[in-house]
């Protein structure tokens, strides 16, 4: 799977808790993280070496890095979003944040914006289940519907 993971600077600890905890299982997947977010979790699941290519490190989120994960699920390349958000400050780049959770939502892509969330998609026995397919809504009509 392809696993999203981005966490705002004060749920950054909280993040790389939940990923030590669960790098055996987050070795099997590719991890597609934003700028920091994606050294912190070098460094906490091969000690700052990469061993093979399994962890993409996208621009940092300010910088474009939330937008990017938000084009990698609109073309369906991300299954699971994992985004610990800090809900007590306000970003300079929140209207990117707010776009990212939207896409989310519209493709039906499993997020978890707390550690509880996350262990329980972690824990879910269609996490490692490849024959789930997530229903996507058929946005058809929308896209042929007449413009005035």
């Amino acid at each position: 799977m392809n696993i999203g993971l981005v966490a705002h600077d004060n749920r950054k600890g909280d993040l790389m808790q939940w990923v030590e905890h669960n790098k055996s299982t987050l070795k099997d997947h590719r991890l597609i993280c934003t700028g920091t977010t994606g050294k912190l979790v070098v460094d906490t699941i091969y000690k700052g070496k990469i061993h093979n290519s399994n962890i993409k490190i996208l621009k940092s989120g300010p910088l474009g890095g939330d937008q990017q994960i938000g084009s990698r699920i609109a073309s369906n390349r991300i299954d699971v979003l994992i985004f610990l958000w800090d809900p007590m400050s306000t970003a300079p780049h929140d209207p990117d944040v707010k776009a990212l959770l939207r896409l989310a939502v519209l493709y039906n892509i499993p997020t978890a914006c707390n550690r509880a969330s996350a262990d329980y998609i972690i824990s879910s026995p269609l996490f490692n289940n490849n024959g789930y397919n997530p229903i996507i809504k058929n946005y058809t009509k929308y896209i042929n519907r007449e413009i005035k």
